[in-house]
């Protein structure tokens, strides 16, 4: 007597093979089309994200010479003024150079800023689409719905535990 688990039965086999292509085919129709528009959207942020960085940078490396311009044109009439009274020079120049720096500084730590801003607003972005996109597919295989509250509050609480693990 042979154990008819041990059996090959080929209506088994064409069924389980029938399943997995009409399972194939509805994944890729509802779960990797969709994962794959997100990640483009997010290689899209991604991007434009690098891009206002390296024109924050150029914008920056533009001010610089600026800065050096005027700092130049500064030590010029410094020049200038010594001819004609040492003392009143000397403390027209240290103004203009202080000034200068001063600015030069300013605009340095406000593109800085900008950039940081830049830059977290794109991590935030990047976050909250990778936990829609992980909730979707989450409750696509738990066959249940999320209602926009659940949604709103496992995205909330995965930027939180994410925040905490980068601090750490």
């Amino acid at each position: 007597m042979t154990n008819p688990l041990v059996q090959p039965d080929p209506g088994l086999y064409v069924w389980t093979i029938v399943t997995f292509l009409i399972l194939l085919a509805l994944l890729a129709r509802f779960a990797w089309r969709p994962l794959l528009d997100a990640l483009e959207q997010r290689q899209n942020v991604i991007r434009a994200s690098l891009d206002e960085a390296r024109q924050a940078k150029e914008e920056l490396q533009r001010l610089h010479a600026e800065s050096a311009r005027i700092l130049d044109e500064a030590r010029n009439q410094a020049a200038g003024i010594i001819a004609s009274t040492r003392a009143d020079a000397a403390r027209f120049g240290d103004e203009l150079k202080q000034k200068a720096r001063t600015d030069a500084e300013g605009l340095v730590k406000s593109a800085q800023r900008e950039i940081d801003t830049q830059t977290l607003r794109a991590i935030d972005t990047i976050r909250r689409e990778a936990v829609d996109l992980s909730v979707a597919v989450a409750s696509k295989i738990l066959r249940r719905d999320l209602t926009p509250a659940d949604n709103e509050r496992l995205v909330d609480d995965t930027i939180r535990e994410l925040q905490a693990k980068a601090r750490n």
